[in-house]
């Protein structure tokens, strides 16, 4: 009589019409480098009609690890799959990988191990794109153990992470169902807030996002009111589980950034009128109830400039900043202060008429730097300061009291 040993990975697989990306995607999970018997591969066909089903039955039938698979009818979104797979999972990490992407060879052996050497609940794996462009700014260094609030990793909300199955387990984890869109944003970020640190593993390519030739991912269709709901979740997720303050504000540039951003760029410019009026509606309790100078700050100006009049309601201003970005014309720069303060200059900048305050074209030091004799006059700006400073300590030295 064999002992059933716990399976170090549960590998959940929610698959709808893949082929015949679904064959590639099996290939790298037979591909691991980690032991089959440390593998458990949880498929749930959500009502594929095009040979998805049948194609996992296949690979089930034919490779040494433990393979389940659930065919069901159509859920309508890949939450509901996903949820079925993580009802069923036993195995101490969980896996979710879309059935149009694939793994790294070493992938699954590399994030455990990570996780397991760092005691962190959530390993992010580098993320290469094919056909599709990836998230960059958080794989510039492999990190043994941070957090949501030390690195760039509120950039990569997606489910493809490895995720501790007790965390999820002791919080009651799953995908919120009556979502669409941004479903996995939610689910992640909810981890990175609740798990005790997170690995980073940016020198290996761990998955491979892949685009399809028919364009069918499930992020790039669906009404725009969809992406309010998904901003509006995500907010109050993070309103919930964060205090307002500095921290807050940090993860806020998130859904505001990614999500609601684009709903203001070079689309709105076709959107009809009473659309354009409706996604301003969607918007206000959003940017009053989260829309923050600690937020608008940590911007470009910009993108600063673009929320700050969604916020204010005033969509005939929003339409020449979005027609000029859109151009991609270069804003004037102007340094005052003796070159310390560098404004933007994008429309509508002093205008009476409009009465945008200055401070919303104002540069963060990270932005002006890309001046011209930016960095020449803040260098001698700041020589000046500090050879007053000397002269006031000299002075102070030689002074002598009368006895």
């Amino acid at each position: 009589m064999t002992v059933a040993t716990q399976p170090d990975v549960s590998v959940i697989i929610g698959a709808y019409e893949a082929m015949p990306y679904l064959v590639e995607c099996l290939a790298s999970v037979e591909a691991q480098t980690i032991d089959p018997a440390r593998l458990e591969i949880i498929a749930v066909d959500d009502g594929s009609t095009d040979g998805s089903g049948e194609c996992l039955e296949e690979f089930a039938a034919r490779v040494p690890m433990a393979v389940t698979v659930i065919r069901q009818k159509n859920s309508g979104g890949p939450s509901g799959p996903r949820n079925v797979g993580l009802g069923r999972a036993s195995g101490r990490y969980v896996f979710f990988l879309d059935a149009d992407d694939r793994l790294g060879p070493e992938a699954l052996e590399r994030m455990v191990a990570m996780g397991d050497e760092n005691g962190t609940d959530v390993v992010l794996g580098k993320v290469e794109g094919i056909n599709r462009t990836p998230p960059k700014s958080m794989w510039g260094k492999t990190l043994g153990r941070t957090d949501v609030f030390s690195s760039n990793i509120k950039f990569t909300l997606s489910a493809q992470k490895l995720f501790r199955r007790e965390l999820l387990a002791e919080h009651g984890m799953r995908f919120d169902e009556s979502l669409f869109t941004g479903e996995d944003a939610l689910f992640t970020m909810e981890a990175y807030l609740r798990a005790n640190g997170v690995s980073v593993l940016a020198d290996y390519p761990c998955y491979y996002l892949v685009g399809r030739d028919d364009g069918k991912h499930v992020t790039k269709s669906g009404s725009y009111t969809l992406r309010f709901d998904s901003a509006r979740a995500l907010m109050k997720l993070i309103a919930d589980m964060v205090p307002a303050g500095d921290k807050r504000d940090l993860l806020m540039i998130r859904p505001f950034l990614i999500t609601l951003l684009p709903q203001f760029g070079p689309k709105f410019l076709k959107d009809s009128e009473e659309v354009r009026r409706h996604k301003l509606e969607l918007a206000k309790p959003l940017t009053e109830a989260y829309w923050t100078p600690g937020v608008a700050r940590r911007l470009k100006v910009h993108e600063r400039l673009r929320l700050h009049l969604v916020a204010m309601q005033r969509p005939e201003l929003l339409v020449d900043v979005v027609e000029f970005v859109k151009a991609k014309k270069q804003a004037g720069a102007l340094l005052e202060r003796r070159g310390t303060r560098v404004y933007f200059v994008y429309p509508h900048f002093r205008s009476k008429a409009a009465g945008v305050p200055d401070d919303i074209y104002l540069a963060e030091a990270r932005e002006a730097r890309a001046i011209h004799g930016y960095r020449a006059v803040a260098a001698n700006s700041f020589l000046r300061r500090a050879l007053r400073k000397v002269r006031r300590m000299l002075s102070a030295k030689d002074f002598k009291p009368a006895a």
